[in-house]
């Protein structure tokens, strides 16, 4: 089972690429000039952006060095620590609909301290799979299309994180044992 998941792992970006590279081919698209066209789209795309980076990023910061974090996990320590659940990997369901690099350097860090096959190494690598930068994405895609009203985007994008979150934790204790 684990070499076929490795085979598919390997195999499935080239063959996907190969696949789409054929298709547009058979379809008569001009591959070359779509992409570059698209890549100019982008660099427009990413100049509309920064303002909204910016303050993404000032706000995550003022988050983190309030230590509004830190009181708010002092809070939820006793819940998670009754139900079972490492409080270790509980910033990481703070962090990571605010900040992918974030999440990111939080869960390396979580690994160098346990290790990558800790059940608290394991949470947070799928939490990292199973779960979305979703304040970020907010910002960025909506503010690069214009969007100011969001309707219900952030709440169903914040409880899918929250699905993601429980449900990483729940499989790796199905899978991984306790």
């Amino acid at each position: 089972m684990n070499g076929v998941v490795t085979s598919i792992s390997l195999w499935a970006i080239p063959v996907f690429i190969v696949f789409i590279s054929i298709y547009a081919v058979a379809k008569k698209v001009p591959v070359y000039e779509s992409f570059v066209d698209g890549a100019k789209d982008g660099f427009d795309t990413a100049i509309k952006i920064i303002p909204h980076l910016v303050g993404m990023m000032v706000a995550i910061s003022v988050f983190r060095a309030s230590g509004a974090m830190d009181l708010m996990l002092g809070f939820i320590q006793p819940v998670l620590n009754l139900i079972g659940v490492p409080s270790e990997v509980f910033p990481l369901a703070i962090l990571r609909p605010i900040t992918g690099t974030g999440s990111l350097a939080f869960t390396t860090d979580l690994i160098k301290e346990f290790g990558p096959d800790s059940m608290i190494g394991r949470i947070a690598s799928t939490v990292q799979g199973s779960t979305d930068t979703t304040l970020y994405v907010l910002t960025v895609y909506f503010g690069a299309v214009g969007i100011r009203k969001s309707r219900y985007a952030l709440k169903v994008g914040l409880i899918s994180d929250m699905v993601g979150f429980a449900a990483a934790i729940i499989i790796c204790f199905f899978v991984f044992g306790n």
